[in-house]
C-alpha cells in the first residue's frame, strides 16, 4: 500500500502553525520587572523557548495590578499565544479574534488577526481564514514593523500554498527574502518558496534556491522553521527513490525537533522516518517510527502523518503475515486517509469559495451602482421625453440581464471546483474518498434489489521499478495510459477510482460473475500490450487484478475490499500479470 505514498504531497502540515509561533529572537539578556520591558521580551521570542517564555509571562502575572490598560491588552495577547502553542486552539480563539476585531492599536490587531488566521486553519476553518486573508493584507502596506510585516508575508505565502496557489505564495515568499535582515527570516522565506515549489510537484530543487535555503537556515540555528527547511529536503530526497539519504538528513535532526517539542514537527519527522525505513526493507523500525507518530499525534487523528504511520504499519503486519492486525490498521488507514483528503478538498475549495464570493460582491456592488445612476438618468429623461424614458427602461433590462449572467456564471464556476474536489488530479477518474462513497451508493441499491455486483482491485505490476528507471514523468504517464485502457471497457454505470499511487478500485454493479471475469481478463490483456511511447518503448506494463462478489463476501465494501485485496495479493504471488477471484473455502460438514 505504499504506492500511495509515492504520490503524497509530504509538504510540511505544520507549517502555518509555524507562522504563528515564529517571532524574531532577540539575543538573551536580563530583563528588568518594568512591565514594558517585560512584554517586549515577551514578543520578541518564540513560545518554543519554554522556559523563558513562561518565565516571563509569570513576571507579567505578579505586575498584572501594576499594568495599563494597553499593556493589560498585550497581555490578554500573550496569554492567547501561550494557550495556543500548548494545542488548545478551541480556547485561544475567542482572545485573539476579541483583540484583532476591537483593539485600537492597528499593529497589534495585525498579529492578532494573523494568529487567528493560523488557528482557524488548524481548526479546518478554512473559508473563515481566506476570508480574513484579503482584509489583513489590506493593512500590510502601512505596518513599518519588520517582524509584524514578516508575520503577514508568511501568513500570506503559507496559506496560498495550502490551498495549491503556488505562484502567489512564492511572490510572498520572494518578499520575505528580500526584505529579511536576519538568516532567521531568511530562511523562513526560503522554506515557503521551497514548500511552495514541492507542492507543485518537483522532484528537486534549483540549484541556487537549495544553496542560498540551505545556507540562509544553517545560519539561523535549529529553529522550527530550519528544522522544517531540512525535513522538507528530506521529502525531495524521498520523492526522487532515495530513502537512505531522507533517512540520514531526518536522523540527525531528529534529537532536535525532539528538544524543539512542537507536536506537529514532530510527528511529521517520525513518519516519514516510518515511510522511508519500510522503503528500505527496515520493518522493525518502520513500526517503531509509525507507532511513535501515532503516539504524538494523539490528537490530531486526520493529519498526514497519521495517516503515513497506520499505512505503513498495515504493510508491516501484511508482510509479516498478521492477517488481523493488518486488517485493523488498514481500516484505521483508510479513515485517516479520508479524513485528511477531504481537509484538502476543504481547502482548496473553500479558497474558490471566497474569491467567488468576492467576485459576486463586487459585481453585485457594480451592478446597484449602474442601476442608481441609469434610475437617476431615468428620472431626468421622463421629464424631457416619454421616448426617451422607454429607452432608459431597456437599457436598465439590459443591466439587470448582465447581472444575471454573471450570477450564472459565477454558480457554474463553484459547481465546477466542487466537481474538481471529487476527482484524482493526474487520472481525472474519483479520488479513494469519492470512489468509497459512490461504492457504497451502489452496493446499497443492489441490496435493496438483491441484484450482483463485484469489486476489482488493480495493481500495476513493478511500478517502482518504472519509476526509479524512469522517471515519475515517465511513470505518471504509464498510470494515464493504465486508466485509459481500463475506462474502454467500462460502462457509465460502473464506479471507477485511484485508491492511491498505483493502486484502482473498480465496482461493476449489475454484473454476473462470468461478465466481470470476461471483462477483467479483457482489461489486463489490453494493458499487457499498451505502448507507453515512442521515447519509452522498452517499459513493460503489465497489472494484476483481485475479484470479489457480493455472492462470496456480501454487499459491505470494507469486507469486498478486504477479500478483493486478497485474491490481488495472490495473484502477485502467483507470478502477477493475472486475475483471481476470491472464492471462500467451503464449509466441511461436521462428522458424528
Amino acid at each position: 500500500m505504499d504506492r500511495a505514498g509515492k504520490c503524497r504531497s509530504v509538504l510540511p502540515r505544520c507549517a502555518l502553525l509555524l507562522s504563528f509561533v515564529a517571532g524574531v529572537v532577540a539575543a538573551a539578556a536580563p530583563v528588568s520587572n518594568d512591565p514594558a520591558q517585560l512584554i517586549k521580551r515577551a514578543e520578541s521570542i518564540e513560545p518554543s523557548s519554554h522556559a523563558e517564555f513562561n518565565e516571563l509571562m509569570r513576571r507579567l502575572d505578579e505586575a498584572a495590578t501594576r499594568l495599563s490598560p494597553q499593556q493589560k491588552l498585550h497581555w490578554r495577547y500573550l496569554h492567547a499565544r501561550q494557550i495556543a502553542f500548548a494545542g488548545n486552539f478551541d480556547a485561544a480563539l475567542p482572545p485573539l479574534t476579541a483583540i484583532a476585531d476591537q483593539t485600537a492599536d492597528p499593529v497589534l490587531a495585525f498579529r492578532a488577526d494573523a494568529n487567528v488566521i493560523d488557528l482557524l486553519v488548524a481548526e479546518s476553518r478554512y473559508e473563515e481564514a481566506f476570508a480574513r486573508l484579503d482584509p489583513l493584507l489590506g493593512q500590510l502596506p502601512k505596518m513599518k514593523e519588520h517582524d509584524v510585516r514578516m508575520q503577514g508575508l508568511g501568513v500570506a505565502a503559507q496559506l496560498y500554498n495550502e490551498a495549491s496557489q503556488y505562484d502567489a505564495s512564492i511572490r510572498y515568499a520572494d518578499q520575505i527574502v528580500k526584505e529579511s535582515t536576519d538568516a532567521k527570516n531568511a530562511c523562513r522565506g526560503w522554506f515557503y518558496k521551497s514548500a511552495a515549489l514541492f507542492g507543485s510537484g518537483s522532484a528537486q530543487l534549483p540549484a541556487d534556491q537549495l544553496h542560498d535555503g540551505a545556507e540562509a537556515c544553517g545560519k539561523a540555528g535549529d529553529t522550527l522553521f530550519s528544522l522544517s527547511y531540512r525535513y522538507l529536503l528530506a521529502s525531495f530526497d524521498m520523492r526522487h527513490g532515495r530513502p537512505d539519504l531522507a533517512i540520514r538528513l531526518l536522523q540527525a535532526n531528529y534529537p532536535k525537533v525532539l528538544r524543539a517539542g512542537f507536536p506537529p514537527q514532530i510527528s511529521e519527522f517520525e513518519a516519514t522516518l516510518a515511510r522511508a525505513y519500510r522503503m528500505e526493507g527496515d520493518l522493525v523500525s518502520a513500526a517503531k517510527f509509525a507507532k511513535s507518530a501515532l503516539a504524538t499525534n494523539i490528537n490530531r487523528p486526520y493529519s498526514e502523518s497519521t495517516a503515513i504511520a497506520y499505512q505503513v504499519l498495515y504493510q508491516a503486519d501484511k508482510k509479516a503475515g498478521d492477517g488481523t492486525g493488518a486488517l485493523a490498521n488498514l481500516e484505521k488507514y483508510v479513515v485517516a486517509e479520508g479524513g485528511y483528503q477531504s481537509r484538502l478538498s476543504a481547502k482548496a475549495l473553500a479558497y474558490q469559495i471566497v474569491k467567488q464570493k468576492v467576485l459576486a460582491k463586487k459585481l453585485q456592488i457594480e451592478g446597484l451602482d449602474k442601476k442608481n445612476r441609469i434610475l437617476t438618468l431615468q428620472g431626468e429623461l421622463d421629464r424631457k421625453a416619454a421616448e426617451t424614458s422607454r429607452l432608459s427602461v431597456m437599457l436598465l433590462l439590459l443591466v439587470l440581464a448582465s447581472i444575471a449572467v454573471w450570477t450564472y456564471r459565477i454558480k457554474r464556476s463553484q459547481l465546477r471546483f466542487m466537481k474538481l474536489a471529487r476527482r484524482d488530479g493526474l487520472t481525472g477518474i474519483f479520488n479513494r474518498q469519492h470512489f468509497v462513497s459512490s461504492a457504497e451508493q451502489q452496493l446499497r441499491y443492489c441490496s435493496k434489489s438483491g441484484r450482483e455486483a463485484s469489486l476489482v482491485l488493480i495493481d500495476l505490476d513493478h511500478f517502482k521499478e518504472v519509476n526509479d528507471s524512469h522517471g515519475h514523468d515517465v511513470g505518471d504517464h504509464v498510470l494515464k495510459r493504465a486508466v485509459a485502457t481500463c475506462k474502454a471497457h467500462l460502462r457509465s454505470m460502473d464506479v471507477f477510482g485511484r485508491l492511491g499511487g498505483e493502486e484502482f478500485g473498480i465496482l461493476l454493479p449489475e454484473c454476473d460473475l462470468d461478465q466481470v471475469m470476461s471483462r477483467v481478463e479483457q482489461m489486463r490483456a489490453a494493458i499487457a500490450t499498451v505502448s507507453v511511447g515512442k521515447d519509452v518503448s522498452d517499459v513493460a506494463i503489465s497489472a494484476s487484478f483481485g475479484v470479489s462478489t457480493v455472492t462470496c463476501s456480501g454487499y459491505d465494501l470494507r469486507q469486498l475490499m478486504k477479500d478483493a485485496d486478497n485474491a490481488l495479493y495472490r495473484a502477485k504471488r502467483e507470478g502477477r500479470n493475472r486475475v483471481y477471484l476470491f472464492e471462500r473455502p467451503p464449509v466441511q460438514p461436521n462428522l458424528v
